[in-house]
């Protein structure tokens, strides 16, 4: 069996609108699973990893129809809670011109950010390897906080990688103020990061600044985007480099940076899988597991929806050959 990949938090439902703004124009929405450590979750099975996925959605038909999905794309989710406490969430997607996406949530309060620090297993911990994958959206309040901190603590005492993509959403935060210190805390708790400048810039006056900090606080790789541009990566062993990402056909975005991360985690699985596997990485051995990532989410953008996005192997290696 391969190395296990543990994505953590939330899966909800994205309804994707058709675009309809003119006037006698019906706007409708499409039922898509989403939820961006889900879609990290089925990222990595396509892919033909061992994935797993972790959290919590209502007993209700969304998330019956969340599990059900998750499973046809190959993610083991017996680790997925239900309960009757609060509906499963949802998120209501636009696209603009340039497959550029805007969210409006809905999830105050939702099944996923109930889950609990007691809700963990440290059975589920057991494997010699694997990678423990996270995101911000389960730092918005205290107790989800709580619960995704010993989900972090439980993977680093079994030695496997910690993984987190920043993945900023303002509008989920109370009154949409993030609370920098905290994120900035759960950030530096991790092995891989990835973030994008944006994101970087709400948290900082100096992005690389923060880059630097979070190396010497014990960040193994640091991957940075910024939209479109190269992909720079940072670490104390290898210095930093950058990947080009490929030039495809843009129709939706919705998916782009977790087919990304599912690609990257898919990868630091394959070629170790615990957490000083990453320090023996040659600088070229970096450039290689980014560029693949890089395929992944590029492969994504040139779909619809989420999950259907995602590419398997082959599509992932198809479109790395056109770098």
């Amino acid at each position: 069996m391969t190395t296990k990949v543990m994505a953590f938090g939330e899966a909800l439902i994205d309804f994707l609108s058709n675009g309809a703004t003119k006037a006698g124009e019906l706007e409708s929405f499409t039922k898509f699973p989403g939820g961006a450590p889900a879609n990290v979750a089925v990222a990595v099975a396509r892919l033909g990893g061992n994935s797993h996925f972790v959290g919590q959605v209502g007993d209700d038909a969304f998330g019956h129809f969340l599990k059900a999905s998750l499973e046809d794309y190959g993610v083991e989710t017996s680790k997925m809670l239900m309960t009757q406490a609060a509906k499963t969430a949802l998120a209501f997607v636009n696209l603009d011109d340039t497959g550029e996406r805007s969210f409006e949530f809905y999830r105050s309060p939702s099944a996923d950010i109930l889950f609990r620090e007691k809700d963990f297993d440290a059975s589920w911990f057991a494997d010699a390897k694997g990678v423990f994958h996270t995101c911000s959206n389960t730092l918005t309040d205290a107790d989800i906080t709580k619960a995704t901190l010993a989900g972090i603590q439980m993977a680093k005492q079994a030695n496997w990688i910690v993984s987190i993509d920043v993945n900023l959403r303002t509008n989920l935060w109370p009154n949409g103020e993030v609370d920098c210190q905290r994120v900035i805390d759960w950030m530096q708790s991790a092995d891989v990061v990835k973030a994008s400048l944006e994101e970087l810039a709400v948290m900082a006056e100096d992005p690389f600044a923060l880059i630097d900090e979070s190396l010497n606080a014990g960040v193994t790789l640091f991957v940075l985007t910024d939209g479109g541009n190269p992909i720079r990566f940072y670490t104390k062993e290898q210095g930093e480099g950058e990947v080009v990402t490929p030039k495809v056909e843009v129709k939706d975005t919705t998916a782009a940076g977790d087919a990304f991360v599912g690609g990257l985690l898919y990868q630091l699985a394959e070629k170790g899988g615990d957490r000083q596997s990453i320090t023996a990485f040659s600088k070229q051995d970096l450039v290689d597991v980014i560029r693949f990532a890089a395929a992944c989410g590029a492969d994504s953008v040139t779909k619809l929806g989420a999950y259907p996005s995602l590419p398997n192997l082959a599509e992932a290696k198809a479109q790395l050959k056109r770098f």
